[in-house]
């Protein structure tokens, strides 16, 4: 026969493994619900992949770029990822490299990707660098899949 403190043991016990199941559950449903919506393509985020070719490309004007991509460009609201930089030195048959500095921002939507490029401080980075670049490709892209 069961004492009452083992039975205090056992109704505690499946309590807990109640709890841990429920939110297994839980968490697997909100696992699937946010896979369905980028499935469906409501909940994407969104890459934005911007390459600069310099008029005059030296170490000078990269660093320069960079600096101003840093200044504006770095801390818009839905930004979840950030960074600039200059072309790296691996030199594959693979690689591209005719650019001197790389912008990349993931937004975590749409809507956020869509509210940088109106943004004032996006178009004084803009109005304020446009002169230096010889060429500017902008690579945008629908992450499915992608884990916020």
């Amino acid at each position: 026969m069961l004492n009452a403190r083992t039975n205090k043991t056992w109704l505690g016990l499946a309590v807990a493994a109640a709890c841990i199941a429920g939110i297994g559950i839980a968490a697997s449903v909100q696992r699937s619900t946010a896979y369905a919506a980028n499935a469906e393509g409501t909940n994407t985020m969104l890459a934005h992949n911007v390459y600069f070719s310099l008029k005059e490309p030296n170490e000078t004007n990269r660093r320069k770029l960079v600096a101003a991509c840093d200044k504006y460009l770095s801390d818009h609201p839905g930004t979840v990822f950030y960074a600039a930089g200059t072309v790296s030195d691996l030199n594959r048959s693979v690689n591209d490299r005719d650019w001197d500095v790389g912008l990349h921002v993931v937004f975590k939507d749409r809507a956020s990707h869509d509210a940088y490029q109106d943004a004032p401080q996006h178009l004084k980075f803009i109005d304020e660098n446009k002169d230096t670049w010889a060429k500017v490709r902008v690579f945008d892209t629908d992450l499915s899949g992608a884990k916020k």
